[in-house]
């Protein structure tokens, strides 16, 4: 009895010095229990982790495949990532077709600069007109815009985007009558909105050179055909869509207004 109430007392004395944060010894005994009763909560754990890993699918022996395999595994499209890959290819899609546009009519523009040249030399050679039905390249140049460009016969949209065209039913450049040219508002017309009165025209056919100047501007309708009537003096009349920077089709027609001048 006594060395059980010592005993008792002795861990009694064991659990004070446990709470007590003072350096004294402890006794053996108590901190083989703590340890035993460590042991024994990190046994019963690891078999209850065990256990419930089994339930599971087994581990991957290679964690690093693994996780390579998840990143190249696709992502499921939903409707917002399928409708960012078409406005994607839309956009695309778009620029090339615009892209090929531009490409287009810049190799037009200059074949038809080198049969300029050829025919111009030809003309500067003989000093005489050209054989009748021979195709008379038309030259139209503002120094105002800065525009140099060959005009084309016709105004199909095919010939538009090539450069600008002569409405054929209207007189030739230079020649008695209203010689109407149009072309698009963002290639060669673009800032044809620049143009005052007093600007200067100028028109190369056939060996000469045709001076005009401009006399006025208008805003019209597009089913105004009054513009592009015959006048009795020869004129030039240019006309593009309007607004210039509209997006989308252009509900009106800038037209410009010039007269021959010696």
């Amino acid at each position: 009895m006594r060395d059980f109430y010592r005993g008792e007392r002795r861990w009694g004395h064991e659990l004070e010095i446990y709470m007590d944060p003072s350096p004294r010894q402890k006794t053996p005994g108590i901190r083989d229990f703590r340890e035993n009763f460590c042991l024994a909560l990190f046994q019963h754990l690891s078999k209850v982790d065990m256990k419930l890993a089994s339930d599971r699918e087994p581990a991957d022996p290679n964690p690093i495949v693994s996780a390579q395999a998840l990143r190249l595994k696709p992502r499921p499209l939903t409707a917002r990532r399928v409708l960012s890959l078409t406005l994607l290819i839309a956009g695309i899609g778009l620029l090339a077709y615009v892209a090929a546009q531009y490409l287009d009519m810049f190799r037009t523009q200059q074949s038809l600069e080198t049969q300029w040249q050829r025919q111009a030399s030809a003309l500067a050679a003989t000093k005489r007109p050209l054989v009748a039905g021979t195709l008379v390249l038309t030259r139209l140049q503002i120094p105002r815009i800065k525009l140099d460009a060959i005009v084309l016969e016709g105004v199909t949209s095919q010939q538009l985007s090539k450069g600008p065209g002569h409405i054929e039913e209207t007189a030739v450049p230079g020649e008695t009558g209203n010689a109407v040219i149009t072309a698009h508002r963002d290639t060669f017309f673009r800032y044809i909105f620049e143009l005052d009165k007093g600007d200067e025209i100028r028109v190369l056919r056939g060996g000469q050179l045709f001076r005009f100047q401009v006399t006025g501007k208008a805003i019209v309708e597009p089913d105004d055909v009054s513009v592009i009537q015959p006048t009795p003096d020869p004129q030039l009349t240019l006309i593009t869509c309007y607004p210039t920077y509209y997006i989308g089709p252009a509900p009106q027609r800038l037209v410009v207004f010039s007269k021959l001048v010696p």
